[in-house]
């Protein structure tokens, strides 16, 4: 595995740590990020979760509406990242399975 730099400051990633439920996870989103970064995240997620399944850049393009880059992006740091990805992909595949049925 990757090694990634310690942080100065692990408030943000403590923080996150520290909640419960996926409403108080919304609601310190809301509260720390604008309509635009939250809207980026979720994106990459999944623009992240399609590549894993193997998805072809135009497919997804088409289904999440990701440019070109992102998808680029995403699929570098999948390959080289600090396995940040490697770690959650995994543990939402149930998720992912239900969202994709509705």
């Amino acid at each position: 595995m990757k090694k990634v730099p310690k942080e100065d400051h692990d408030l943000l990633y403590e923080s996150l740590l520290r909640l419960e439920t996926v409403e108080e996870c919304r609601q310190f989103m809301e509260d720390l990020c604008t309509v635009t970064e939250r809207k980026a995240m979720r994106q990459r997620i999944e623009v992240a979760m399609y590549l894993r399944e193997g998805m072809i850049y135009q497919e997804i393009l088409k289904r999440t509406g990701a440019s070109s880059a992102t998808i680029s992006r995403v699929n570098r740091c999948l390959q080289y990242g600090a396995d940040g990805y490697q770690t959650v992909l995994p543990r939402l595949d149930s998720i992912w399975e239900e969202k994709k049925k509705s």
